[in-house]
């Protein structure tokens, strides 16, 4: 097959690995993490991305996204003449632990915990997954629809008298340490950061799974969506399904 990846770049060491690995031919190309601060921009940037990826002449199989629906960015996207193909993730912390299943484990009641990984450590200005330069941290998808559905500050309110053990986003910070890149030493850095801040490092260890899956072109529906022509993509943000083509 002859496939398109755009992707964070969160995840462009994973990504590489993975494109090295596949016998398909792959045409590769990242965004920047910062972009995730504005959704509708990054929305608007991916679509864009697709559209030329569908015009540009070369004849593509499918196009992959390797984003989960990541603040509703992935939300209106919509596929060209050739298929979407992305993970069932609400976001990157999914995508990084592998399986949803494994983010249900060590996320379902700790929704705001704030996480990094490599990526987050070369990409981005900070040692934890951060909203923007005040030092706010994601809550995740179920947060964005709140926020698109009764304003920011409602939204606030509402998630902090819902979550009010995570109002303060607690003294954890997780690091997801995927072994194919543990060689290089960012677990140690995170530590240190970490543990001067005064929070409890802890560690959890990543998959490449859902990333080499994609990639490899294993796209078992339960695990990732594949969006026909002419269909765009839904939030439904459960465990299960995570988002749909309509």
């Amino acid at each position: 097959m002859r496939l398109k990846l755009i992707a964070c770049n969160v995840f462009e060491r994973e990504a590489c690995l993975c494109v090295a690995r596949t016998p398909h031919l792959v045409d590769v190309e990242f965004t920047e993490l910062g972009d995730h601060v504005r959704p509708e921009r990054l929305r608007e940037m991916v679509q864009g991305r697709i559209d030329a990826a569908g015009a540009c002449g070369k004849p593509y199989d499918a196009i992959l996204l390797l984003f989960g629906l990541c603040g509703n960015s992935a939300v209106g996207l919509k596929a060209p003449g050739v298929p979407l193909v992305l993970p069932r993730a609400h976001d990157c912390c999914t995508i990084l632990l592998g399986s949803r299943e494994k983010y249900r484990e060590h996320f379902a009641d700790n929704p705001s915990t704030p996480f990094s990984s490599v990526g987050y450590l070369e990409r981005g200005d900070y040692y934890l997954r951060q909203e923007d330069g005040q030092n706010k941290m994601h809550f995740g998808d179920g947060y964005a629809a709140l926020v698109e559905q009764y304003g920011e500050e409602n939204a606030k309110y509402i998630w902090e008298t819902m979550h009010p053990e995570h109002a303060g986003y607690g003294n954890r910070a997780v690091f997801i340490d995927i072994p194919e890149t543990a060689h290089l030493g960012y677990l140690e850095r995170f530590k240190a950061a970490a543990e001067k801040d005064g929070k409890e490092v802890v560690r959890l260890e990543g998959s490449l799974r859902l990333i080499e899956g994609l990639i490899l072109g294993r796209w078992d529906p339960a695990e990732y969506l594949v969006v026909p022509p002419g269909k765009t993509i839904q939030g439904i943000y459960d465990w299960n399904e995570v988002m749909r083509a309509v």
